[in-house]
């Protein structure tokens, strides 16, 4: 009894978390759509966003529900404290943009790249990385994917809006800052998830 009560605690509050994640972020993206000037990322992009952070939010649900849960022998259950870290950088995102904080925080930017690819990675590697990888595979697939991923977003920002936009004039130097930032909060995320889970599970 009590051995069953530990193990489904963190799997229920992971799941009401990621739940509320999401809940919320659809919540602030259709106010994007209803109040565009509010939404604080008028001239960012803002369609772009808006098709893209729902296909993020949901990619490992709607994996999920096609192949993860007939197929998958990694989970027995869907993976819900994966799927709040990967919905969290587009929710952080999100209401750092709703917020203006990324244009009034000098900081901000700096700090997003590096924990919200943080919390991608970690996420990306909790749902579809086996459990026993070594530290060094750990870190090398952290790096792939980080570092992958960091590219695709930092070309997508630049063909969505900073080619015509005054950033422009200063994207080199922030584009090396960002996608050095996002790789290392890549690395320090493997090398976190790979002590976790050396822990033992009860």
């Amino acid at each position: 009894m009590t051995a069953t009560t530990v193990a489904a605690t963190p799997v229920s509050w992971a799941r009401y978390a990621a739940l509320a994640a999401k809940a919320l972020l659809f919540g602030l993206l259709l106010s994007a759509l209803i109040w565009p000037d509010l939404s604080g990322i008028k001239g960012k992009a803002s369609t772009a966003r808006l098709v893209v952070y729902p296909i993020g939010a949901m990619i490992l649900p709607l994996w999920w529900w096609a192949y993860g849960r007939t197929k998958s022998k990694l989970h027995q259950r869907f993976p819900w404290t994966a799927d709040l870290l990967m919905t969290l950088p587009w929710l952080i995102d999100l209401v750092g943009n709703r917020f203006n904080l990324f244009d009034t925080v000098s900081w901000w930017d700096d700090a997003m790249h590096f924990i919200l690819w943080g919390f991608l990675t970690a996420g990306v590697l909790l749902a579809f990385a086996p459990r026993d990888l070594s530290r060094g595979l750990t870190a090398f697939v952290a790096l792939g994917f980080g570092a992958t991923a960091a590219v695709i977003w930092e070309v997508g920002e630049y063909f969505a809006f900073i080619r015509s936009s005054p950033e422009l004039q200063s994207a080199y130097t922030d584009t090396l800052g960002d996608l050095a930032l996002g790789t290392l909060g890549a690395l320090l995320a493997g090398l976190i998830l790979y002590q976790v889970r050396l822990k033992p599970r009860y």
